[in-house]
């Protein structure tokens, strides 16, 4: 690439000109501003301990030596302490070239021996479908995976899903109380939405119940308090103790632990309805992993990892029973991680995973994509892990997103407020079709094709809309702003491909050559601009993947979009003055649409050759 040859050559000025050796990590290159002539600019200031000159001098020298004996420069100009320095023709030529040779650009393979990489994602709850908010979590995930992988390593998608918990038992209770027998077959709903049905059919009775208790109970009435306040607080909590509902969820949820059979028999079969909706949704998503584990296996690995420790020493227990871990060397507080009961806590299961996850996979490093409402218990996760001899664990990734809302404001599972993840993909397909025909984009097309496209384009305007933004905000997503056709948008940038590959389509019916011609030709600006904002591709791909930032890879693809839309509205392309002219930037668009791909692939978005 430019920037190596540059920084090699910039090592050898030094050396000619200074008698000195320099690193070249100390040459630091950067593109040249656009209000002055040039394409890359050295800055002069670190090596001014070497040439014992001024910041003008020395970039004067070793412009002046770069000029004469680097081909690729073919001038420079002197701003202060700043080479500003023009590349040849040849160069972006030979650029563009080593670009075009290479199918998987701006990504490295991995081999046997690259780290192994873990990421968890979804996690989803077995009493509801996926949400808006698992949505943006599994998008995140998934893209990362892929810019993980896109750097030379390893990885294994992986996903722990809650299938156990009082939280389940209140769907099942529902279920038995109120179901009628009802199945997703003789209902014709989704499985996971059939069971999330009842979890909120569950709180409206439950809330029924304890809104009686508060009025009518004369103990909970009893409660006095002279704070009006905590006398609310202390008669809510009364209330839903005495709930019979939640009496029997809690007894339900003891003889699952127990392994009452007809509990157990009840909990597998509506936990198969649940994961049936999941697949599905998964598959209209695009997602998927290679390992599933789940907590109901999970959680006694943990407990049993926890007293473990508790022989060691690495934790210690209170009178009632309970095992606490005491963080408080480590700045933090003490850590419940068995009840007096002996059940287990979510930190305990995790635990359990862990211990799971490292038997399955010699891991080199775990990430884990989870909201930062749990910032707090992925670092103290992180630290036990450590405690407990994982390798991985005091190196392991909180990869931490902010919330996602609706301009309506936030969602409530147990109300039944969420905005549903199937209904949410089939209202951005709609979108899309509906766009798409008043715009008389599906002109000449099948319906088959039609259909297609539709469902490529509402997806990548949900998925780009979510992944553009940097993921450790909270954001807010708005269906209708998602699938604009121009600006900051994934049809944006997908019309963008497909105008490409019909420019190409067009070459290729008319046997035009689609190769870069020998010798040197006046080049415009913009496509030097385009050419080196292809160049760029791999060191965002790279920073993406140290920074763990979808965003980066979404905001790169649109500022190459853009360059290529400003070139392409002031040059012609088909109708090029010459054959090598035209042969030439139909190589420049061909790549521009291969890295707008990869990109795009990077994120999970397809993009459609026809819109």
């Amino acid at each position: 690439m430019i920037e190596q040859k540059l920084t090699n050559s910039v090592v050898c000025a030094v050396k000619a000109l200074y008698d000195a050796e320099v690193d070249p990590s100390v040459i630091q290159l950067q593109k040249t501003k656009k209000e002055f002539e040039g394409h890359l600019t050295l800055v002069t200031f670190p090596l001014l301990r070497i040439s014992r000159k001024n910041p003008e001098q020395t970039a004067q020298e070793i412009g002046a030596w770069l000029k004469e004996k680097e081909p690729l420069v073919a001038g420079y100009n002197v701003i202060k302490g700043f080479l500003n320095i023009t590349i040849s023709p040849t160069g972006w030529l030979e650029l563009l070239t080593s670009i075009d040779e290479d199918e998987a650009f701006g990504t490295k393979k991995a081999d046997e021996t690259s780290p192994l990489v873990m990421i968890e994602y979804s996690s989803p709850n077995t009493n509801k479908p996926l949400h808006l908010g698992h949505v943006r979590n599994n998008l995140l995930g998934f893209a990362l995976a892929n810019i993980v992988a896109a750097n030379g390593n390893r990885v294994v998608k992986t996903n722990i899903v809650n299938d156990r918990g009082i939280h389940i038992c209140k769907s099942m209770l529902a279920w038995m109380k109120y179901g009628n027998g009802e199945t997703p077959e003789s209902s014709g709903k989704k499985g996971d939405h059939l069971v999330g049905d009842y979890y909120v059919a569950f709180d409206k009775h439950f809330r029924a119940e304890v809104k009686d208790i508060l009025e009518h109970d004369p103990e909970v009435l009893a409660i006095v308090d002279a704070d009006e306040e905590k006398q609310a607080e202390a008669r809510k909590a009364a209330a839903e103790a005495k709930s019979p509902l939640m009496q029997e969820a809690r007894a339900m949820l003891l003889k699952w632990e127990q392994g009452d059979p007809e509990v157990r028999a009840l909990w597998e079969k509506m936990n198969g309805w649940v994961y049936a909706g999941f697949d599905e949704t998964y598959r209209k998503l695009g997602v998927d992993f290679d390992k599933i584990y789940y907590e109901s296996n999970t959680y006694l690995e943990g407990k049993e990892k926890v007293l473990e420790g508790l022989e060691k020493g690495l934790f210690y227990k209170k009178e009632d029973g309970s095992v606490w871990a005491d963080l408080t060397p480590e700045g933090l507080d003490q850590k419940l991680l068995l009840r007096k009961d002996g059940t287990s806590v979510y930190m305990t299961q995790d635990i359990g995973t862990a211990k799971l996850r490292f038997r399955d996979y010699p891991i080199d490093k775990m990430i884990y994509v989870v909201g930062n409402e749990q910032n707090y218990h992925f670092q103290v996760l992180s630290i036990l892990l450590d405690k407990l001899g994982f390798e991985w664990g005091k190196s392991l990734v909180h990869f931490s997103y902010g919330m996602v809302e609706l301009p309506e404001g936030k969602m409530k599972s147990r109300e039944g407020t969420v905005v549903d993840a199937d209904d949410l993909i089939e209202e951005m397909i709609s979108t899309a079709r509906d766009i798409s025909r008043e715009l008389g984009k599906q002109d000449g097309l099948t319906e088959t094709e039609s259909e297609e496209i539709a469902r490529i384009v509402g997806l990548g305007a949900l998925k780009y809309f979510i992944l553009k933004v940097d993921a450790r905000k909270n954001m807010l997503f708005n269906p209708k702003e998602s699938i604009d056709f121009n600006g900051n948008t994934g049809p944006f940038i997908q019309y963008t491909y497909a105008r490409i590959r019909s420019i190409l389509r067009k070459a290729e019916s008319e046997h035009y050559a689609i190769a870069i011609p020998k010798g040197t030709f006046a080049m415009d600006d913009k496509e030097l601009e385009l050419i080196q904002k292809l160049s760029e591709f791999p060191a965002v791909v790279a920073q993406a993947g140290t920074d763990y930032s979808p965003s980066a890879i979404a905001n790169y693809v649109y500022e190459l979009v853009k360059a290529f839309n400003q070139f392409y509205h002031d040059i012609s392309i088909l109708n090029a003055a010459t054959e090598e002219l035209r042969s030439y930037r139909l190589v420049l668009a061909a790549n521009v649409a291969k890295v707008i791909r990869i990109g795009m692939g990077l994120l999970g978005i397809e993009v459609p050759e026809r819109m």
